[in-house]
């Protein structure tokens, strides 16, 4: 027999948000493309680089933190949402 995945109310919240961001995300850009810009980050980006670059890191970092510290799961929350914004922000 065949399992199934269990979708808790905080996974499907969590997926529902990814979506409604690449929503944002694309009516964004078919309104105002974005242009290439030059941050903190090493590459020349766009608005979709710096979030899929954003997201990646926030969850590796979400990982880290809960991995090699026994520091809350809100602290990994908030520091990978820091990350984010600050790569959005200025990446």
């Amino acid at each position: 027999m065949m399992e199934w995945m269990s979708w808790t109310v905080p996974t499907a919240a969590f997926f529902g948000v990814i979506g409604l961001i690449l929503v944002g995300m694309t009516t964004w850009e078919l309104r105002s493309p974005s242009i290439l810009r030059r941050g903190f980050l090493p590459i020349v980006t766009t608005r979709g680089d710096r979030l899929f670059i954003g997201l990646l890191g926030s969850a590796y970092l979400h990982l880290l933190v809960i991995g090699v510290t026994d520091w809350s799961i809100w602290v990994a929350f908030a520091l990978s949402l820091v990350w984010l914004l600050a790569v959005m922000r200025w990446g």
